[in-house]
């Protein structure tokens, strides 16, 4: 014979029970004891931190501004590096970036953006856009330019005669930006 234990036994036992259970994890928790999966620290982030770091980060090492490239807010532009800076006022460079030049350079002097021309096709049949002429030698007119689908050009024939200095896409659009009109080029070896 097996005895029945009443209703209410039943719920006077599973209620125990859950105050039991509720009674451990509430020790646990006032000493602090936590589940395994949250004893393991967050990473830190960079933005976790308060502190400043010790060093700033490293900036892409650009060369420096030619000497003797004048002075005030002009366009660099060196032969020998070809690479061209964009330099404020304050004769700060504010942007610095290799170009492609052709086969007719500009003697090194000053000179100032004159004529542009928002798009056209380069001598080499290439589509060029932000085209800032502002030399001429030899019959041939130097510009800078970039290709609208932003290609740099090939090796250019040693024959041909082009005056055009491309730039990166990009770089177009920020020289195109700053040299407006009158803006001075200055150009070293």
């Amino acid at each position: 014979m097996s005895a029945r234990l009443p209703s209410w036994a039943w719920v006077t036992g599973l209620t125990t029970g859950a105050i039991a259970v509720v009674a451990v994890l509430g020790v646990q928790a006032d000493q602090g004891t936590k589940p395994v999966a949250a004893t393991t620290p967050p990473k830190a982030t960079a933005t976790a931190d308060p502190k400043p770091s010790a060093a700033p980060p490293e900036k892409p090492s650009t060369p420096a501004v030619p000497a003797d490239s004048g002075t005030g807010r002009r366009i660099v532009y060196s032969l020998g590096q070809k690479r061209v800076w964009l330099v404020d006022a304050s004769d700060a460079a504010r942007r610095s970036f290799p170009v492609w030049p052709g086969t007719v350079s500009p003697d090194p002097g000053s000179y100032a953006i004159g004529a542009r021309n928002e798009a056209t096709t380069g001598s080499d049949g290439v589509p060029v856009e932000h085209i800032m002429y502002f030399a001429q030698k030899s019959g041939v007119f130097v510009a800078f330019s970039n290709a609208v689908d932003g290609s740099s050009p090939p090796p250019a024939d040693p024959g041909a005669q082009t005056g055009g200095i491309r730039v990166a896409k990009q770089d177009g659009k920020a020289l195109w930006t700053f040299g407006t009109a009158g803006t001075t080029v200055h150009v070293v070896k």
